[in-house]
């Protein structure tokens, strides 16, 4: 599946900050926000990095495909979302914006992330989910070309594979 950049990408940092260690701190948030080429605006102190664990964990159910999955989107678009306008900065090609590029950095990327997974889930929501192994509660944005992704993984996908074969012949 092609996503826009913009959502596409937005949707993959949404789903890494779910899966980032809520314990994680500043630095190593600021480490996965730069490996996913979201740029952010100076440093984050312990109150910015706690802000950002806690939008995590408020982004987590939109990847659970649950009925209210839109309900749960525009809530964080309501929480986060500024008026959009094209930005050009640091001489990149024009792109949307939703919050001031001068804001803190979990403001942006509150917006960011929630006009991602808004996106994504407008274009097909079943592109978002979460492992099916049990015990495993990484989730994903499935990219694949058939979009049937069920496991984080395909070390996931051979444990559950080999599970079923050993119950099988046994």
């Amino acid at each position: 599946m092609h996503f826009n950049p913009y959502g596409g990408a937005a949707a993959q940092l949404a789903a890494a900050l779910v899966n980032a260690d809520p314990d994680s701190s500043a630095d190593d948030l600021l480490d996965l926000l730069r490996e996913h080429g979201y740029k952010p605006v100076g440093t984050l102190d312990a109150d910015q990095a706690r802000q950002l664990t806690d939008w995590a964990a408020r982004l987590s159910p939109v990847f659970d495909g649950t009925p209210d999955q839109v309900a749960l989107v525009n809530d964080l678009l309501a929480e986060a979302a500024a008026k959009p306008y094209i930005s050009t900065h640091d001489g990149r090609t024009p792109h949307l914006h939703f919050a001031p590029e001068h804001a803190p950095t979990p403001h942006r990327v509150r917006a960011f992330t929630a006009a991602g997974l808004a996106h994504t889930v407008c274009e097909d929501p079943g592109r978002l989910g979460r492992c099916s192994r049990p015990g495993c509660h990484t989730v994903y944005v499935d990219t694949s070309r058939n979009g049937r992704r069920r496991f984080c993984t395909t070390r996931c996908a051979n444990r559950v594979h080999v599970a079923d074969h050993r119950t099988r012949t046994a």
